[in-house]
């Protein structure tokens, strides 16, 4: 019997890891996403995997981001050798990704050796790579949207789209066992609808079991005209403040819709003589690749730069300043006011964010907009908490900036959408809801029993169910 195992994002919201056995498909991973909070090092090492990576025969990949992908370069240095299927939009961006990634986990790891030679300890040997790195995309197997292709002699996969970021995929899975077809549908992260840069999610009617995230299961976004009203209101007062303001945006698809709308803002001269600054290599690397994907995105939303010769980092935004060298982002130090910095990461674990935070945190003339879901652990979850103080690089800072959240950007569907999604599936599915916190599970779960009769159930990580 085809058996489905959760090891990861099991009621929580990142580490994205499915395990699924069947006979006459093997092994196969749904995503190898890393866990998010702490420093590289932490994260990487945290805990073994649940399996032998050498025994697993393929990973289908729904999307790029790190929370489902993070893990792969240590899934290949243990052993894994099989093809990673995933879009050709997914392919692209994870090389900017992963290689971004494996900076950051060479320079945690050599200064957390350097603090264990000066505890007479030995030195932590790598989990990964960059030559991990190189082998992941070398593997990789990308397929458009709606093409169904094997996955052996007696299975087949479609991707169909999440509307999530650039490439994200809803996975179909299709098998025949003891003669009998069975389908698996794996969400991956379900997108909002009428989003200015992506394509509604797409919706299925057939399964045997669906695996379906709810990060934002208990709750619904606010409006994105309400938010946007929002956003010109916080830099607006942010202005008369008279410092900067500090937004810290996952690079894939957060930052480039934030990037439309400051854009949107200053085309209708809406905007105050703001200077933009994108600190982030890997956010300006994926943003050159949205641009070249523009066209096939929900062009409706973007007709000012699908019509000319605009694009997201050309012509769209007056003050726009890009920082890819280390010595331009230190250069930003000097700024003292009338800045709008963009910088990863995104919940705050690591990146240039955080040295930001050092040189203003402290300073109530600035503000910090955050822009996306916080996972419970990281020091974005603490700030929108509300902490007084934060520690950085080993030193303590007082919190006097500003700090105020955007609920309408979110790239993931609410409570109401997600609801949608799962209603239209006709043939009673079993249906386990991932990829959230308990208590944004436990929502979902209850409102789509009282309103559509539909048994969800919660999965505990390492939990294995058979269907």
């Amino acid at each position: 019997m085809a058996t489905i195992s959760f090891l990861g994002a099991a009621q929580e919201v990142t580490g994205s890891c499915h395990l699924l056995r069947a006979s006459g498909i093997g092994r196969i991973l749904l995503d190898c996403g890393l866990p998010q909070g702490g420093d590289a090092v932490e994260r990487q090492g945290d805990e073994p995997f649940a399996f032998n990576p050498r025994e697993i025969d393929a990973v289908i990949l729904s999307h790029a981001h790190l929370d489902h992908s993070g893990c792969l370069p240590r899934l290949v240095h243990e052993g894994f050798h099989g093809p990673i299927f995933c879009t050709p939009a997914t392919a692209e961006l994870l090389g900017i990704m992963l290689g971004d990634a494996a900076g950051l986990y060479e320079r945690d790891l050599e200064r957390e050796n350097l603090r264990r030679r000066r505890r007479g300890l030995e030195p932590m040997p790598p989990t990964y790579t960059r030559a991990d790195v190189e082998r992941v995309l070398q593997l990789c197997e990308p397929h458009e949207y709606e093409e169904r292709f094997a996955l052996s002699d007696s299975a087949s996969v479609t991707f169909h789209d999440a509307g999530h970021i650039l490439g994200s995929a809803i996975v179909e899975v299709v098998f025949n066992e003891q003669g009998r077809e069975k389908v698996l549908v794996f969400s991956g992260d379900i997108g909002k609808r009428d989003r200015v840069l992506m394509n509604d999610p797409a919706l299925l009617e057939r399964a045997d079991l669906v695996l379906m995230e709810g990060t934002y299961g208990n709750r619904d976004h606010r409006p994105l005209g309400d938010t946007l009203v929002q956003l010109e209101g916080l830099l607006k007062d942010a202005w008369r403040r008279g410092g900067n303001v500090v937004i810290p945006a996952f690079a894939v698809g957060r930052t480039q819709e934030l990037l439309f709308y400051l854009g949107q803002l200053a085309q209708e001269n809406r905007l105050d003589p703001w200077q933009v600054i994108l600190d982030s290599p890997m956010a300006i690397s994926i943003t050159h690749v949205y641009d070249r994907w523009l066209k096939s995105l929900d062009c409706a939303g973007i007709k000012p730069l699908c019509a000319g010769h605009q694009t997201l980092l050309r012509e769209f935004i007056p003050r726009l300043q890009l920082c890819v060298s280390t010595e331009d982002s230190m250069a930003i130090n000097s700024i003292q006011r009338g800045a709008i910095i963009i910088a990863g990461s995104g919940m705050c674990t690591g990146g240039r964010i955080r040295h930001h935070f050092k040189q203003r945190i402290w300073d109530r003339r600035n503000m910090v907009i955050f822009v996306g879901f916080q996972a419970r652990g990281t020091l974005g979850r603490a700030l929108v908490d509300g902490a007084k103080r934060i520690t950085l690089f080993g030193d303590e800072y007082i919190v006097s900036a500003g700090i105020e959240t955007l609920g309408g950007f979110s790239a993931h569907a609410g409570q109401t959408e997600l609801v949608d999604w799962i209603s239209h599936f006709r043939t009673g599915p079993r249906v386990a809801l991932v990829h959230g916190e308990p208590q944004a599970l436990d929502g979902l779960a209850d409102r789509l029993w009282r309103e559509k009769k539909i048994r969800a159930e919660v999965p505990q990580k390492g939990e294995s169910w058979v269907f």
